[in-house]
């Protein structure tokens, strides 16, 4: 499951990652935020949740980096990521680097609750 939901109040974005990912799930996302982005002004801040990810098709690299350009292309402010287990990281970092700018603002945590904290921080609100 890939699923993405938005709180316009907080101007938050949450990404949420479980089970086994497809690629067709991802693309599906990922026509779902550029309609998000239609709506969003800048400075928003997105929460990646992989906490329970077991898995995610590596074709859907693709559309992943998809998201992250319609995220960079509308200036979102900072991206948190909850990834607990490094091995993980599904190549995160690295498409990070060539689709996000030096100006956006990339953490990972290994909680949840260290993600939520981080948040609520004033440096990446």
């Amino acid at each position: 499951m890939y699923s993405v939901e938005s709180d316009r109040s907080k101007r938050l974005l949450v990404i949420s990652a479980a089970g086994r990912v497809t690629k067709k799930e991802v693309e599906s996302v990922a026509l779902r935020v550029r309609e998000m982005m239609k709506e969003a002004t800048p400075g928003f801040r997105v929460l990646t949740d992989f906490r329970w990810l077991e898995r995610m098709d590596p074709a859907a690299a693709v559309p992943l980096a998809e998201i992250m350009d319609a995220l960079a292309e509308k200036d979102v402010a900072a991206v948190v990521r909850v990834v607990p287990d490094p091995h993980k990281d599904i190549g995160l970092n690295i498409l990070s680097q060539f689709h996000y700018g030096p100006q956006i603002k990339l953490v990972t945590f290994e909680s949840l609750a260290e993600a939520l904290s981080a948040l609520m921080d004033k440096e990446i609100q």
